[in-house]
Formats: C-alpha cells, structure tokens, sequence
C-alpha cells in the first residue's frame, strides 16, 4: 500500500524552516505546501489525469491561504479531475473572466501576444491602446462594445486628420476581440462588422500647403487669444518638422540652447531611434521665450491644469488650430512636414539630407548601406526652412 501523508496542521507549517533549496510538504490528496528559501510558503496541488502525472497548480501563499482554504481549493479540483475535467483550464478560464473590461483584457492580450514581435511593432500596439482605444473605451465591459462604440473612436481619430491611424486602430481591436472568441470570453467581434474601407482607405494624405497658406495659418495663429505658449508651439512645429507628440512630450533636458541642438530620445521616436533635430535661430528665439513661460516643469509644454509634472494633451494642439477660423481648408497638423519636404526639394536641398531631417528611414538598398546622417547639411535646410517660413509670415508684414 502506498504510504499515507500525515495531515498537516498550522503548528507544523509555522515549525518549518527554510533550507538552501526549496522543498516541499505533503498534506493529503495532493496537497503539498512548498517552502521557498526565502522562507516564504506555497501551497500547491499535484495530480493525475487519465493516468499521467500533471504540473502542479498554484493555489496560492500561507498564510495568505490558510489551510483550511487551501484543502476546500484542493477538494475542488478534485472534484473536476473525478469527472474527468481539466483543473488547468478551469484556471485559467476563471483567470479569463477576470478580465472583464477592455482594459484588463487588453493587459492580458499585450502580455500574450506581443513578446517575440519587433520592437517597432510593439510600440505601435502599445501607442495604439494607450493614446486612443483605453481613454474611450477602456472602462467598457468586454462583451458590451459595440460596432458603433468602435466607429465613433475611429471618426474621432479621422477627425484629426489621421484616417490611416483610424484604420489600424480597428484592425488592432480586430486582432484583439479574435483573441477574446477563442477565449470564449466574447462571442462576436464588433471590429469585424466595420468594413475597413468605409473607415480609411491606405491611400497617404497629399495636402501641401502653399508659401501663401503657410504664412495665412501661422499669421491665423498669433492673431488668435489662444495661450501664448499654443502659439509658439504651433511655430515650432511648422519650422522643426518634427511630429506632434515629439514636440508637445519635449523636456527641456533634451534641449541644448547654446549648441543649438535637440535630442529627441528612441522611445518617443515613430521608428524607435533617437533623432536630432538642429535649431535654427527662430527656433532657439523660441524657445527662449518657451523657457520663461514654462516655470520650473521639466517640460517645455505644462499642462494648464496645475500638474506642471506632466504635459500638455497629445490633442490639445489639434483643439486649437481647430478653434482658429483659418480660411485655409483641409489642413491638419501633420501637413507641415509634408509641406516643408516638397518646398525644401523645390528649393534644391539633397532628398537624402531632407528624409534625415523629417527622421524618415531612407528606402531601398541605398537606405541599407548609407549612413550618413549630413549633419551640417541638415543645420543649413532647417535654417532655410526657418527662414522661408518667416519670409511668408511677413508677407503682410505682420511680424510675431
């Protein structure tokens, strides 16, 4: 006969002591109770199932688990073995239905499926959930999203002037809610039922603006009553060509006035490499004034809301462009860069040089062995940039 365990009891796990490896104590059925060298206590369940010895389950610490809980915990599973059930995928179907809301499955998701996948990749998942799908959607119970819920997001995104980030966010809740129906926590993927071309289609935006418009918005802005920091924030977005969350993320310890350099690093970067922008002297004239109207935050844009420790919105830029009556149509934020590139090349700057600058990966096999990054180059084009800015805001002598 197999030897019988003796039933464990509080005075004899409290008598345990911890040893250099760890060990472990049976109390019945299966039952053990493993002692870490740490001195810390794990109960455990070890059984069979149809005839092969399986992985032992976790039930959880003693004395955070009493014994008594523990062996109620053991009877349970069991009880599920005796019918011929999984103890294994019960667990892990109650852990599933913890995740009840957008937000907690799409913790659990980002910890399935995205280790393995490039850097790149993770941090466009990553960017996706946090700037957009959990702020509007994260509280909503899994189950209850609906199609219309997820339009709405992507309208929102749209309305910024960013269609193709419309269409990947729904993409990336597709692939999300595929995860939850093989789960068996959902049972239709309200993703799914939004056709992909009724939301965007992959086609890039092609607005540039004209000499004239540049000089009509930048003139648009400084005439409004938003906050003077807006306002040269909008400037330094036009002449630095950098993206909108580069500059409105920006701290001041990535600035160098007096070389005239910024130093943007990888993790806030699209392509996850740090990137160089050099300041013309508008730019530096700038942010001079940045720095008395920023205080003592450690970022170059505050939030108005009293928590200098952080920035201002990723939207708040968009909100007041927005607010202007700008008789220029059809323009987003994102058209600057568009707009400097196609001028710099019409002016005769290197393409190369230009792509640098805008912080683009140079393609094909030339963008494979060049790694130049034409430093000097690219302090002439942003100055000529500047300069060319500067030219159409003064057109109707209207000087900042």
């Amino acid at each position: 006969m197999p030897r019988q365990s003796t039933p464990l009891t509080d005075t004899k796990i409290k008598a345990l002591k911890p040893r250099a490896e760890r060990y472990r104590v049976s109390d019945t059925g299966g039952l053990l109770l493993e002692v870490m060298p740490s001195g810390s206590r794990i109960w455990r369940y070890r059984y069979q199932q149809y005839g092969v010895r399986q992985p032992a389950l976790t039930i959880g610490s003693y004395p955070d688990i009493s014994l008594a809980a523990a062996r109620r915990q053991r009877d349970a599973w069991a009880a599920l073995v005796a019918n011929g059930e999984s103890p294994k995928r019960a667990v892990q179907k109650d852990k599933l239905e913890q995740l009840n809301t957008v937000a907690a499955f799409a913790e659990a998701w980002i910890a399935e499926q995205l280790p393995g996948k490039s850097d790149s990749y993770q941090s466009t998942m990553r960017r996706i959930l946090a700037k957009d799908v959990l702020p509007r959607l994260g509280d909503m119970p899994l189950r209850e999203v609906k199609p219309a819920d997820i339009l709405e997001l992507c309208d929102r995104i749209k309305s910024r002037g960013a269609p193709k980030m419309a269409l990947l966010t729904r993409n990336v809740l597709k692939r999300m809610y595929d995860f939850a129906i093989a789960r068996q926590l959902v049972d239709y993927n309200p993703a799914a039922s939004l056709v992909a071309r009724f939301i965007a289609t992959e086609e890039s935006r092609t607005r540039v603006l004209s000499g004239k418009e540049v000089g009509e918005v930048l003139r648009g802005v400084y005439a409004s009553d938003i906050r003077r920091s807006l306002k040269l924030a909008l400037h330094l977005l036009a002449i630095t060509m950098v993206r909108k969350t580069e500059l409105t993320n920006s701290k001041w310890e990535e600035v160098d006035l007096e070389a005239g350099v910024w130093d943007i690093p990888a993790e806030r970067m699209k392509r996850d490499r740090p990137h160089r922008v050099y300041l013309s002297q508008q730019a530096k004239d700038l942010l001079q004034e940045l720095r008395n109207l920023s205080g003592q935050s450690a970022y170059l844009f505050p939030s108005s809301r009293g928590a200098v420790d952080r920035p201002i919105s990723s939207s708040t830029l968009n909100q007041a462009i927005r607010a202007l009556a700008l008789e220029v149509q059809h323009f987003v934020l994102h058209d600057f860069r568009r707009t400097a590139s196609t001028h710099l090349h019409e002016m005769g700057y290197p393409s190369d040089a230009i792509e640098k600058a805008l912080a683009h990966k140079i393609p094909g096999i030339k963008g494979v062995y060049n790694r130049a990054e034409y430093a000097e180059q690219r302090r002439l084009i942003l100055q000529a940039w500047a300069d060319f800015v500067q030219g159409q805001v003064e057109g109707s002598r209207i000087v900042p």
